[in-house]
């Protein structure tokens, strides 16, 4: 079984920077596919970015591209989420996932383990 957890969420200021990582455990970390998504209060959970197995490949939703990068480090089974330039509406529970797809996917449905979620506030 693999397990995900999240760390990095916090309040921050508008135009502030915040890190998130998310820990991956259970499986061979690298035969993953990974990716960020993000839930508002009332909406539903969007997608974010994605990451290949090995790191080469990356892509973002319109709204956070230039912003935010995605990395990640296979020798310590760990995914990151760089957020910069940060604004209110990026306030929202933030989740990682993994997916077993050869390539990158922006579906919620493409992913098969998701962790518990991280708060990311950003105030005005």
């Amino acid at each position: 079984q693999v397990q995900l957890v999240e760390s990095g969420g916090t309040l921050v200021q508008a135009g502030g920077s915040l890190r998130l990582s998310c820990a991956v455990s259970g499986r061979t970390f690298s035969g993953y596919i990974m990716g960020w998504f993000r839930q508002a209060p009332g909406k539903e959970r969007e997608f974010v970015a994605t990451i290949s197995r090995g790191g080469i490949n990356t892509y973002y939703a319109d709204s956070v591209k230039g912003r935010f990068t995605i990395s990640r480090e296979n020798a310590k089974n760990t995914v990151y989420l760089q957020m910069n330039s940060l604004k209110p509406e990026d306030t929202a529970v933030y989740y990682c996932a993994a997916g077993s797809s050869v390539i990158p996917k922006v579906a919620v449905q493409s992913y098969d383990y998701w962790g518990q979620g991280t708060q990311v506030t950003v105030s005005s």
